[in-house]
């Protein structure tokens, strides 16, 4: 029933079943965001941030991409966006804070659109750290951090932990961002974040996408049951350091 006041309360998205490019008012400017609407009834909102701009990282990233495909095959309206600075987003780098709020003005004007929406929100590398900031104002239903680089923001307080259920993925062999260095900094967190390890898999995750789209499927599947169909398929060294039964693949 929820589902479908949401579908009749949408206004100004794509028809369903497409994606647009929109460019939608920002703090620095307009932001440019890429919007997908699924084919039937949505069942929520979700927001991706794309990794470190000043590295190459845009909304085109291919784990953005990923998570955008999740998200949107579980039934969620998707808004995958470039902040400030990339592509046809205004303003400039900002070190995350300004970053921070370009995040905040895509959930809001995604909220206004579907009124009463929940909101998945979620980040790869750069884009974790950012949505994890964010999450504190925005209240997201399901947060999902893709290897967040908190070794880069040492000088900043540690984010609260988001106020809903959090999946962490990280490469045990990730070169840019020390595991054991987030496994640790994941702990300070009462409670932790569900952490799922993929086994020789860098930062990037060259060759590996199935398996951290297999992750993050399943956890949508089994924390938000109203949306989402689980992504088939063995996924080979696939663990993680939750009890057993707390995640499938």
């Amino acid at each position: 029933m929820a589902e479908e006041t949401l579908g009749r309360s949408l206004t100004g998205l794509p028809p369903p079943g497409t994606a647009e490019t929109v460019l939608l008012p920002g703090a620095a400017g307009r932001i440019e965001a890429l919007v997908a609407v699924p084919e039937g009834a949505p069942a929520g909102i979700a927001v991706v941030c794309h990794p470190h701009p000043l590295h190459g990282g845009a909304l085109t990233n291919k784990v953005a991409y990923m998570l955008a495909g999740c998200a949107l095959k579980a039934g969620l309206i998707v808004a995958r966006f470039n902040f400030r600075g990339v592509g046809r987003s205004e303003g400039v780098h900002d070190q995350g804070r300004g970053e921070t709020e370009d995040t905040l003005a895509v959930a809001a004007w995604l909220r206004e659109r579907a009124p009463g929406a929940a909101l998945l929100l979620a980040g790869f590398s750069f884009g974790a750290f950012v949505s994890l900031k964010a999450a504190a104002r925005a209240r997201p239903a399901l947060q999902v951090s893709i290897a967040p680089p908190f070794k880069y923001f040492e000088n900043e307080p540690l984010p609260p932990r988001p106020p809903a259920p959090w999946l962490v993925v990280h490469g045990r062999d990730d070169e840019v961002v020390d595991y054991a260095g987030t496994r640790a900094i994941l702990e300070r967190y009462t409670p932790p974040p569900e952490l799922v390890s993929l086994d020789g898999v860098g930062h990037f995750f060259h060759g590996r996408l199935r398996d951290l789209e297999t992750a993050v499927s399943a956890f949508i599947q089994r924390q938000w049951p109203s949306v989402g169909r689980l992504a088939g398929g063995a996924a080979d060294g696939l663990s993680s350091n939750h009890q057993p039964g707390r995640f499938h693949a």
